[in-house]
Formats: structure tokens, C-alpha cells, sequence
């Protein structure tokens, strides 16, 4: 399954706690601008209102070909889960500092999916942990492809 759009800022803003999968209520034109791969959802949240999740500030570009019927960019869309998957998703949202970040958009079937996650935000300090840990990787990587080429 191939990203459509993906939300880099989610894994480096939240520690991801749960994922889940979702439909999303599209109209024609929004399909086709995401064929195009003309979206970006990295300002994008999710929330639960009155038993329905919403996904807010997700851009789909307008579609270039389309007419006076064409989408609003930063519309609300509906999310498509089961009743149970949305009070659990509710549970977890509940929780203080716990937020709802769409993590890509993908094809499934011919449909476009959400990879939805349950996020809680990360510190300063856990985002400097990680910075660390990443640059303590690449340097053992480098040492090993160092002894690598002496051979």
C-alpha cells in the first residue's frame, strides 16, 4: 500500500499509541486531486462529535479540471468507523493531552483509506531524546561501513 499523502510531523510531534484504520466520505473531485496526489494533512486532527469522527484542516487541492461543483480545500470530511471502534477512539480522547493525528492517506481497494492514530504529544525533552538516539544510530552505522571499506 503506497501513501497517497503521509503526516510526517505526527511521529516526531506524538508518542502513537494506538492506529487505527478508517474510511473517509470524499466527493468525486476530492478523489480525483488525491489520484493527482495534490493534498498535504500534516495540520490535520481528528474528533468525535455526537457519536461521528470528523477529520479538520486536512487540504485536498481543488481539482484542476473541475467546474463551479468543485470541493472546498479544508473541508470537514466524515469519517467511516464502527460504533464500537468510536467509543473506543472517544475513550482514548478523553484522556488530557491525548489527540486524534491522521497518519497517511492510502489506497485499499480502490478506496482511499486513513491510517488514524491516537497520539499523545511529546515533550521538548522526548523530542531531543529521539534527535540523540537517531544521530547515535548513524554514527555506528557510519563506523561499521567505515571498517567495512578498509577491508
Amino acid at each position: 500500500m503506497a501513501d497517497i499523502v503521509s503526516n510526517h510531523k505526527a511521529r516526531r510531534d506524538y508518542h502513537i499509541l494506538e492506529t487505527v484504520e478508517a474510511g473517509i466520505v470524499l466527493r468525486g473531485t476530492e478523489v480525483k486531486s488525491l489520484r493527482a496526489g495534490r493534498g498535504q494533512i500534516s495540520d490535520a486532527f481528528g474528533r468525535v462529535e455526537k457519536d461521528e469522527a470528523w477529520l479538520y484542516n486536512a487540504h485536498i487541492d481543488e481539482y484542476s479540471h473541475g467546474n463551479l461543483q468543485n470541493h472546498a480545500p479544508k473541508a470537514p470530511r466524515k469519517l467511516l468507523l464502527h460504533k464500537a471502534e468510536i467509543r473506543k477512539l472517544l475513550g482514548h480522547v478523553s484522556v488530557k493531552g491525548h489527540v486524534l493525528v491522521p497518519l497517511a492517506f492510502y489506497w485499499k481497494n480502490g478506496r482511499v483509506k486513513v491510517a488514524l492514530a491516537v497520539g499523545k504529544s511529546k515533550q521538548k525533552y522526548d523530542k531531543r531524546e529521539d534527535l540523540k538516539r537517531r544521530e547515535s544510530e548513524r554514527e555506528v552505522k557510519r563506523a561499521a561501513m567505515s571498517r567495512l571499506k578498509k577491508r
